[in-house]
């Protein structure tokens, strides 16, 4: 269990009676983020609370309850889902979508800088999840790496929608903190006028885009407020002046038109951005194009990067056009766009194909293109005489009529007609050859231009949007773009059983014709059964727990009178429970039977000793002696006199009776001699002594002290009175 968390004082404590905080995740300047579990919907979430001051103004309350409906209208794979907004103890806080995994900030620090396809790659999630905030009429105002999370199966997904322009009406303090805790995403305007709209997420996701590309931000300085008055007065650098590689000699080096994507997002004059999202979407998708084509420059393209206005209708990734290589020595032809990859010997093999100034295939041909093809010398037959006739075409009652031509009669001797012959052959073959050639031309024309489109279109595909659809539509989709569909299974906490949850590669990518797609279904959420360990030894439960995909979460131990040690005796999850993977089970453990310490009552009162003992639990048992030197009633022993014990062992106790007494005899007129030996047989000490009365020095026993026949204590002393 992780105890650190134990700190904060909202951990343990339910907001509103539902979200119960397990443990605090990430702290921000503005708010705390916890891991907590929906009591109502068992699920886990994520609980951003803002910190303590920003909710006593109640017009920033409103505002912060506006914004979070707002975003919570937000439907989009890529944004992460707001569920709940509430006030707990005067903090607002947001209830959002728990996604495991991690954030881009921490993927900039392991890849960073990326090739320039891995970074369109990733971002291009990021866009579609703006885009449709933007459609929503809805301004991020604080896109970074760290507002970018991406999940454990690699769905990137946008966080804090609306979250930052809450917190910038709230009050000029709240402002600065904005400022201060995103110095290096911060648009100028924001800074000038202290407005944004779309175009400040255009120009933050610039700057991300940078950071991806060159692994570090355009703006440095040595304090937060030299970076801010770099954004306002600096232009961003391009990226590929940064990372120093040229295109030329690396397919992973920047080329000029996705420097000039980036400088554009990022214009200090918001009229020179994209307007939105979409229209950034737009231009982002053609360069990715580019790249996986292969081409590395491309002047148009480059052109068209700074002018957004033209993408501002794009729906779907531009294709670039590749184009025939023409001479470069020609003025009307500029050099042909730099590509890598492409199959240029088989280019070189076919002949040139008429094409336009830009230097791409023309598809039509004019009488200037076609082979010039010798023709024969027109003749007049010799039999074919003026006439003052007009020609049919003048008359205005004529019809035109076309009949075959005379047949062309030879001049002069029968010695022409070979002649004439052989030089209507040579028309024929000369005919031939001309329609051959041009038939040549076309059919390598139409080859070249088929090339063309199968190499930058024809072969290509988009992958269709896959995500929320089932298995049977799936299937579908991929038979009509021509893709090869596996399917794959995953436990899912947002996405129902049987639907999509994501797919590799993602929606709109660009892939060969019968690629292969893998598609990731819901398996619903996952939830494992807790096992009944009540009774079993504890190692025993830890691997019943274990073998359930759960975890062992804090033991307790304790006393048990019964249960023998290292048994359990409760779970804090009851069995049966269905419960998520790796949710952590405390046990409660037996120690066994508890040892007592036993004090040691010897020479002092039984009943007080055997009072203590049963108040401790023990059983006492007695047994009574004769002491001489312990009085009556005081213990004599104990058994066991100390060390420990358990509740209902029995311990007992000597009890001493004081001494034993003895009768003392009758030895009244015996003599001294006879009468000692009497009583020292019956245990007694004998002393002598003359009587005071009486004395006759005979020497016989008068009386005793003690009496004769009283009880006196064995060992004691008999004085016997002589006469």
């Amino acid at each position: 269990m992780t105890m650190t968390s134990m700190r904060d004082p909202l951990v343990g404590h339910a907001l509103d009676g539902r979200y119960e905080i397990l443990e605090r995740f990430a702290r921000g300047g503005m708010a705390t983020v916890y891991r907590a579990l929906d009591t109502r919907l068992q699920r886990v979430v994520a609980v951003k609370v803002m910190h303590e001051g920003l909710g006593e103004d109640g017009d920033f309350a409103r505002k912060f309850d506006r914004e979070a409906r707002a975003a919570a209208r937000l439907s989009h794979p890529n944004v992460v889902s707001v569920f709940d907004q509430g006030h707990g103890g005067g903090r607002p806080y947001i209830v959002m979508e728990f996604v495991e995994g991690t954030t881009l900030r921490n993927v900039i620090g392991r890849e960073a800088p990326m090739t320039p396809l891995r970074a369109l790659d990733l971002l291009d999630p990021v866009l579609s999840a703006l885009a449709t905030a933007h459609e929503a009429h809805l301004v991020h105002r604080d896109v970074k790496p760290e507002n970018v999370l991406i999940s454990e199966r690699g769905q990137v997904k946008v966080a804090d929608f609306g979250l930052a322009k809450a917190i910038s009406n709230q009050t000029s303090t709240a402002t600065a903190g904005v400022l201060i805790g995103t110095v290096s995403y911060v648009p100028p305007e924001l800074v000038v006028h202290g407005q944004a709209d779309t175009r400040a997420d255009v120009y933050s996701f610039g700057i991300v885009l940078f950071e991806l590309l060159t692994g570090r931000k355009p703006h440095v300085g040595d304090s937060q407020y030299e970076v801010v008055f770099a954004h306002v007065n600096k232009d961003v650098p391009p990226p590929s002046s940064v990372r120093g590689t040229s295109w030329r000699i690396s397919r992973d080096a920047i080329p000029p038109y996705l420097d000039v994507l980036v400088q554009t997002a990022c214009a200090r004059d918001p009229e020179r951005r994209p307007r939105d999202a979409r229209v950034l979407q737009a231009m982002l998708r053609e360069a990715r194009s580019a790249l996986l084509a292969g081409v590395m420059d491309d002047p148009e393209l480059t052109v068209r990067m700074t002018q957004p206005l033209g993408f501002a209708d794009a729906t779907a990734p531009h294709v670039p056009t590749l184009t025939t290589p023409t001479s470069p020595s020609s003025p009307d032809h500029p050099a042909a766009p730099v590509r890598h990859g492409l199959a240029e010997p088989v280019e070189a093999a076919l002949p040139e194909p008429p094409t336009t100034a830009s230097g791409r295939i023309r598809t039509t041909f004019t009488e200037d293109d076609l082979p010039r093809l010798p023709r024969p010398a027109e003749r007049r037959p010799a039999d074919r005489r003026p006439t003052d006739r007009r020609p049919a075409e003048r008359r205005p009652d004529a019809r035109v009529r076309r009949r075959p031509a005379p047949p062309v009669e030879p001049v002069g001797d029968e010695v022409s007609r070979p002649l004439l012959e052989h030089a209507r052959r040579r028309t024929r073959r000369a005919r031939g050859r001309g329609l051959l050639v041009l038939l040549l031309v076309l059919l390598l024309t139409a080859a070249v231009a088929a090339g063309t489109w199968w190499m930058a279109s024809g072969r290509w595909t988009a992958v269709p949007p896959l995500t929320g659809l089932e298995r049977g539509e799936v299937v579908s989709a991929g038979t009509a773009a021509d893709l090869d569909v596996t399917f794959a299974e995953a436990h899912s906490e947002t996405v129902p059983a049987g639907q999509v949850i994501s797919s590799s590669p993602v929606a709109d990518t660009r892939v060969l014709l019968e690629s292969d797609v893998e598609v990731v279904l819901s398996r619903g959420p996952e939830r494992y059964a807790v096992p009944d360990v009540v009774g079993k030894d504890v190692d025993a439960a830890e691997r019943a727990l274990v073998e359930a995909t759960l975890a062992v979460g804090e033991v307790e131990e304790v006393w048990h009178e019964e249960a023998a040690a290292g048994t359990v005796l409760d779970a804090d999850v009851e069995a049966g429970t269905e419960v998520r993977r790796a949710t952590e089970v405390g046990l409660t453990v037996s120690r066994g039977r508890q040892p007592i310490e036993i004090e040691d009552g010897t020479g002092r009162d039984a009943a007080d000793v055997g009072a203590d003992l049963t108040d401790a639990g023990f059983e006492v048992e007695t047994t009574r002696v004769h002491s001489d030197t312990v009085e009556a009633g005081d213990v004599v022993a104990q058994s066991p006199a100390s060390g420990t014990a358990h509740r209902g062992d029995t311990v007992t106790l000597t009890v001493s009776e004081g001494p034993e007494l003895v009768t003392v005899p009758n030895v009244r007129a015996m003599g001294v001699e006879a009468a000692t030996r009497t009583l020292e047989q019956a245990g007694f000490e004998v002393e002598t002594a003359r009587a005071e009365t009486n004395d006759l020095g005979l020497g016989y026993v008068a009386s005793a002290d003690p009496g004769f026949g009283t009880e006196a204590p064995e060992g004691s002393t008999i004085t016997l009175f002589l006469i």
